[in-house]
């Protein structure tokens, strides 16, 4: 990975464990933690356009992290 900023939108969340994933633009899926959520909500809407980068994560997968919502123009 680049760590460059991607877009995606969030395909899934789950509030009650925290866990999410994110389809990138190029068709790649991102899972994250809600704590990866940079505003600090802990929550975000599926469906919600998302910048984010992305990180090698602890299970030796890619992850999203600073996970910002886009408001779209």
């Amino acid at each position: 990975m680049d760590g460059g900023v991607q877009y995606g939108t969030v395909s899934e969340f789950d509030d009650r464990r925290g866990l999410g994933v994110i389809m990138s633009e190029d068709g790649r899926s991102y899972p994250f933690q809600c704590t990866r959520i940079a505003d600090g909500t802990r929550t975000i809407a599926v469906g919600a356009p998302v910048a984010f980068d992305v990180v090698a994560g602890q299970m030796g997968r890619w992850e999203a992290v600073a996970i910002v919502a886009v408001i779209a123009p």
